[in-house]
């Protein structure tokens, strides 16, 4: 279990106590699948948390890699956060717009090039909205850049070589995070192109699962427990999340982090590079 001091959460009164906080640097992560609009920076200008700016999550990527929003180089990663007013000594909360899909992929980027200094706001702007409390509208620009360094740790993300070569160690367990007719493969992928199923030999634990809906908030910790046993997950050995395209697999990886299991990894490419025609094998209905 986590204790409060390193759990991944804070509240929604945390963070308006310190929305005047210089050090504390708020990002709005929202995120939405390709064709959705209004667009989440559309979004985002309309309403934010005060001092909030926009962490983009498909610009914040490689921008030579075909595969949808895969990880930066550090360089890369350092430059755009530095853009945003962001320095390595800054506290960072990030929050989405309450649907929990990329606040966390946001928390992750930061522990994965070596910024531990990260939170994520526990029920993002739909639980802040609930509560009655202030938004501003416009763009945020930081009055001069911050100072970031950044350093990947590779330990962090998988890559599809790695993960074929699981197939027949079986040394991770992989967890999917998509919903379950999308990991059974009795509905058609909404990446364009892509074959239906899912990574032979995963385990299947929906991400939508894990928070309430009507609040936005995260559920709480034996609920959280419940879902991966249940799936058949064992939180004692080695987990690698994976999702569409490497995005609400983090609400996995943070519920787990909470959970107090460390270690996990990402499958950045996830079914966006998996599902591929050519791709490799795939499997079909129940895990």
């Amino acid at each position: 279990m986590t204790s409060s001091t390193d759990d991944p959460l804070v509240t929604t009164d945390w963070l308006a106590a310190r929305l005047d906080d210089p050090k504390v640097k708020i990002i709005d992560a929202s995120y939405k699948m390709p064709g959705v609009l209004p667009l989440p920076s559309d979004d985002y200008l309309s309403g934010h948390i005060p001092g909030a700016v926009f962490f983009n999550v498909n610009t914040i990527a490689d921008p030579d890699d075909p595969r949808p929003h895969m990880y930066p180089s550090a360089e890369q990663f350092a430059r755009d956060v530095a853009a945003l007013g962001i320095s390595s000594d800054d506290t960072v909360v990030a929050y989405d717009s309450g649907g929990w899909v990329a606040a966390p992929r946001a928390w992750w980027m930061f522990l994965s090039f070596g910024h531990p200094k990260v939170k994520v706001l526990d029920g993002g702007l739909k639980k802040w909205l609930r509560e009655g409390r202030p938004t501003h509208s416009g763009k945020v620009t930081p009055t001069k850049p911050g100072k970031f360094q950044a350093t990947l740790d590779s330990s962090f993300v998988r890559s599809q070589q790695q993960l074929l070569g699981n197939l027949d160690s079986r040394r991770e367990q992989l967890v999917d995070a998509r919903p379950r007719a999308r990991f059974e493969g009795t509905v058609a992928e909404p990446w364009p192109g892509r074959r239906s199923g899912h990574i032979p030999g995963s385990r299947n634990v929906p991400y939508a699962e894990l928070f309430d809906a009507a609040t936005g908030a995260m559920k709480p910790l034996e609920e959280l427990r419940k879902a991966f046993t249940g799936a058949g997950v064992d939180l004692a050995k080695p987990i690698v999340t994976s999702c569409g395209s490497g995005v609400s697999a983090l609400v996995l990886t943070l519920a787990l982090y909470r959970l107090g299991v460390r270690g996990t990894a990402l499958y950045d490419g996830s079914w966006a590079e998996w599902g591929l025609p050519d791709g490799p094998p795939v499997a079909t209905g129940p895990a």
